[in-house]
């Protein structure tokens, strides 16, 4: 896989969700996913899934009629980027900061936050040793 560093805008960004979720998928999978969410057309989905591609982003297929696309960047290279810009931006590099903010907006689950603390006791215990 090609090694790209890459920051998506936010219209990529959403599409690439969707590619890194469902891949190989196709535009129409694509836009019918988007629709749902916002009041865009087809050929803008498409236009922007076509800038993607030329950019190496991703890579395109044929099979049986249609073209699928596939992502050439890794998303946890992508999201390490955004998350660390942001950290920075926003939270002047403070981890801690960002994560009471994040948390503290009322949208996490129950299950979300003991998913948390089982990861922050498991890097405990990695540190301990």
């Amino acid at each position: 896989m090609q090694q790209t560093i890459y920051e998506p805008s936010d219209a990529e960004l959403e599409i690439l969700q969707l590619i890194w979720e469902l891949e190989p998928v196709g535009v129409r999978e694509i836009y019918d996913r988007i629709v749902v969410k916002k009041d865009v057309g087809y050929t803008t989905v498409l236009k922007q899934i076509q800038r993607l591609t030329e950019k190496g982003v991703l890579e395109k297929e044929e099979k049986g009629g249609t073209h699928l696309y596939r992502s050439l960047v890794q998303e946890s290279e992508v999201k390490t980027r955004l998350a660390g810009k942001v950290l920075e931006a926003a939270f002047g590099g403070s981890a801690l900061q960002m994560m009471m903010h994040a948390l503290g907006n009322g949208k996490t689950s129950e299950a979300e936050l003991q998913a948390l603390k089982s990861w922050l006791d498991q890097q405990m215990q990695q540190d301990s040793e």
